[in-house]
């Protein structure tokens, strides 16, 4: 492997790294909110905002920090992430009440907006499209997902062991290293033929237009689909957009070109990945309360659970960045897609007095391997195709379908399975088992309507681009 070779894997090590990070944090917090919620003395109604105060401002700035990479470099900007991203770990490690610490992860969710689509799009303009991007992606396909479920793991290890803070302080040295090497081995890549001004215009209404989105879907699980302050926000949210829209068509050096959806790859992908999320999120949610609440684990043996998940993705992910350029993208994740609705079907007969190895175990092992295969061809058909300068535009975008779907996804399947539970006699675990099925059974009908648009929208000729330079493309070893 030559010098360069080698330098553009260090590079991948890096961002992966944080990434990491980012993800991790999505779900670390999970498994610590009870011991949070006795030492801050928190209320049910407020414990939510520490896992949503992180959610709403990442979900919220990640199409702003995607577009702010292509204009003002997205080493600059990845690496302005780390810092906002570190020094709001360390203030959450330290936080002495509850204001505090909801503050301090918005602010880490700030951070998280910024480094996420840096990484992906200097993932993009790194490597080169075809065999050694996706095996690039693979990697980072792996690294995104299996984090979410490494942090349930070290979530519990680190609160069970030491204390909660600690969640929070081991992002301190890893963000620290990060920052120093990235410094020094990161390459700064921008648009150098854009405008260098800045539409504020539309940067204000599409941040404060999703902010909106994700507030109200949020807000929804409390106070409800039809109250008074959900329909307000999905309303100013629509208000916002709408404006942003019109704010981008007439500008001259717009935040978004809006012709990037014209890139059917792109916006299929998108529209995908949006749906996908919705059903994954709410497997890991759902999971979660059935190991600790039906099957009595603690967190840290509940966090060891997903252990298989974790490795599932890799091993499959890993085999889909080497068979999508051979097999085809579309077919590799459409089988993904299957393997994912079977491994979701299996959770809905989860018995009120199940074991996690007959009755958990098969269904996560079957998810994972699934999920590895549609994430790695996906991430890689919403960056292809697309030109250098548009590739923090497009990192931003499939960021924010994941984030927004997730939480839409997270939000009504929450509100299917309490009213399940709540119109089910029987005990406790019963109710709870019976509004979980309906919920599993809810990811698996967002997923097979990811399938259907897939094949819907998405023929051979929108992704010949991709397997042909992949086919061609000798990959450095």
């Amino acid at each position: 492997m030559s010098t360069t070779e080698r330098n553009k894997w260090v590079v991948l090590v890096l961002v992966c790294l944080a990434q990491f990070m980012v993800i991790l944090d999505s779900t670390i917090v999970n498994v610590a909110l009870p011991s949070i919620q006795t030492d801050l003395h928190l209320s049910e109604a407020n414990l939510q905002w520490i896992v949503n105060s992180y959610t709403l401002v990442f979900g919220g700035f990640l199409l702003l920090g995607g577009r702010a990479g292509d204009l003002i470099g997205r080493k600059r900007l990845f690496l302005a992430g780390l810092v906002v991203f570190t020094v709001a770990s360390l203030l959450n490690g330290l936080a002495v009440n509850e204001g505090m610490l909801i503050a301090t992860r918005a602010l880490q969710g700030l951070g998280a907006a910024f480094v996420s689509p840096a990484a992906l799009s200097i993932i993009s303009t790194t490597f080169s499209e075809g065999k050694e991007r996706a095996r690039a992606l693979g990697v980072w396909a792996a690294i995104a997902i299996g984090g979410a479920a490494v942090g349930l793991i070290l979530g519990g290890l680190l609160t069970q062991l030491l204390s909660w803070p600690w969640i929070f302080f081991v992002n301190v040295p890893v963000g620290i290293v990060t920052f120093i090497l990235s410094l020094r081995l990161i390459p700064e890549s921008r648009d150098e033929h854009a405008e260098r001004a800045f539409d504020v215009a539309g940067a204000v209404t599409v941040t404060g237009g999703l902010m909106s989105l994700v507030y109200a879907i949020v807000k929804s699980e409390t106070a409800g689909w039809t109250s008074a302050t959900t329909i307000g926000f999905f309303v100013l949210s629509a208000v916002l957009l709408a404006s942003f829209v019109v704010i981008e068509l007439r500008s001259k050096a717009p935040l978004v070109r809006l012709s990037i959806f014209r890139v059917r790859s792109l916006t299929t992908a998108n529209i995908v990945m949006f749906l996908v999320a919705s059903g994954m999120f709410a497997m890991f949610f759902f999971n979660t309360l059935y190991i600790q609440k039906v099957l009595g684990y603690g967190p840290l043996k509940a966090g060891l659970a997903f252990l298989p998940f974790t490795a599932g993705i890799m091993v499959s992910a890993g085999l889909a960045s080497r068979f999508a350029p051979r097999v085809g993208v579309r077919p590799v994740t459409a089988i993904g897609m299957v393997l994912s609705v079977v491994g979701m079907l299996l959770l809905t007969q989860l018995p009120v007095h199940g074991t996690y190895v007959a009755d958990v175990l098969p269904a996560l092992v079957l998810t994972s391997l699934g999920m590895g295969a549609v994430f790695m061809p996906l991430t890689l058909i919403a960056t292809t195709g697309l030109a250098d300068e548009d590739q923090g535009l497009a990192s931003g975008l499939f960021n924010t379908s994941q984030q927004i779907g997730g939480a839409l996804g997270l939000a009504v399947l929450s509100t299917i399975a309490a009213s399940r539970s709540s119109s089910v006699g029987g005990s406790d675990a019963e109710a709870l088992v019976a509004g979980f099925h309906w919920a599993f059974a809810g990811g698996a009908i967002f997923i097979v309507a990811a399938l259907v648009v897939m094949l819907a929208m998405l023929r051979a000729r929108h992704v010949a681009r991709i397997e042909a330079e992949a086919v061609a493309q000798p990959v450095a070893v």
